[in-house]
């Protein structure tokens, strides 16, 4: 990543002008040793590896101009140490574009990769509908920016006898055994949601279909997968919502107006352990019960969100990111927020994925 891929601070896009500047300067000075010779060196070679082609070559021409113009000034061009300087930083210059359209080459390459990668995410992970009941709902997925492969965020909506059915979970570890996971995770909530009763119900099928799976698994998977999910259901005609946690952070509650209060997070009274590690705790206790009036946005992210850090290493919360921000028209202005302002919370690629489904009762 380069700073004309994302945002950097600012003294390296001027740091190798600063070092043209100084090396040509302290060679202006010291007309016998050249000492300013390895600051001329490396703003080229910095160039390269942080500006865009363009800016490397105007680097290039003006390290190239200024060894010239000393040489004249100095009487040392067209002798043997002349040619000498002006070889050592011609060659400099050329290193300088290399390095540049290495760097090119290989952030072209990655953002290939991580393209691929996020398409193949979404298409194990299709977006949910608009409309599901009296429930308007958006989902969004984005792929971490420090890594090409497919994470293990899922999110999954179905209408059922019950009111409409959610599930966001966050499969541990990443590549192709996440995304089996995950689609093993993602098919049990399709063909268990409607059946089973109640959320407790419904996370036990989910729970004895990963055990299933990891039968199949090598001892790592089977000692140490699992999958941390928050499971929601919002009853036909009521103006409440069930949350059962399993292991997975709170959902985020959104009102209907701005500044402190407006977004706060709702903590399960007992979390529980993630799918995948029943065997190792209590029977799961019942799920929470929150009010959702009218108007009202309930925001489910995974860790992507929420571990997101700044560059003093400090964690993103939604509570004080998104306050000042609303109130919001539906659930798409939420992650639009939302993911604006993680992009600036963390000033350059996040390191997880980040998976987010928002749902409002008009």
């Amino acid at each position: 990543m380069t700073p004309r891929d994302g945002p950097w601070p600012r003294y390296l896009r001027v740091l190798p002008w600063l070092l043209v500047g100084g090396g040509l300067l302290w060679n202006a000075i010291d007309t016998t040793n050249y000492w300013g010779d390895p600051m001329v060196a490396a703003a080229a070679v910095l160039a390269g590896a942080l500006l865009p082609l363009r800016d490397t070559l105007a680097v290039a021409a003006a390290n190239v101009a200024g060894i010239v113009l000393l040489s004249f000034r100095d009487g040392t061009a067209g002798t043997e140490g002349g040619y000498l300087e002006l070889t050592n930083t011609v060659f400099a210059a050329l290193l300088g574009v290399w390095i540049n359209r290495v760097v090119a080459r290989q952030g072209r390459r990655l953002a290939t990769v991580r393209s691929v990668a996020e398409a193949a995410q979404l298409a194990v992970l299709p977006a949910p509908p608009e409309r599901a009941g009296e429930l308007a709902m958006a989902a969004c997925y984005r792929a971490a920016e420090t890594e090409a492969l497919i994470g293990g965020d899922a999110y999954a909506v179905q209408e059922t006898p019950y009111g409409v059915r959610l599930m966001i979970a966050d499969v541990r570890g990443k590549g192709l055994p996440a995304v089996a996971t995950m689609s093993v995770l993602l098919g049990a909530f399709r063909e268990n949601a409607s059946r089973a009763p109640d959320l407790v119900a419904l996370a036990d099928a989910l729970e004895l279909s990963l055990a299933r799976e990891g039968a199949h698994r090598d001892d790592e998977v089977r000692t140490e997968g699992f999958s941390t999910a928050l499971l929601v259901e919002f009853p036909a005609g009521a103006d409440a919502v069930h949350v059962l946690s399993c292991g997975h952070p709170g959902p985020y509650l959104l009102g209907d107006r701005a500044g402190p209060g407006g977004v706060r997070r709702l903590d399960a009274a007992d979390p529980g352990l993630p799918l995948g590690m029943g065997a190792l705790g209590p029977v799961r206790s019942a799920p929470d019960r929150w009010p959702l009036p009218a108007g009202h946005t309930l925001l489910l992210v995974t860790d992507g969100v929420t571990e997101a850090r700044d560059g003093a290493g400090r964690f993103y919360d939604p509570v004080e990111g998104l306050a000042p921000l609303g109130p919001f028209a539906g659930p798409g202005e939420v992650l639009d927020a939302l993911a604006r302002d993680v992009t600036a919370w963390t000033g350059g690629p996040r390191d997880d994925d980040m998976a987010v489904l928002a749902v409002t009762r008009p």
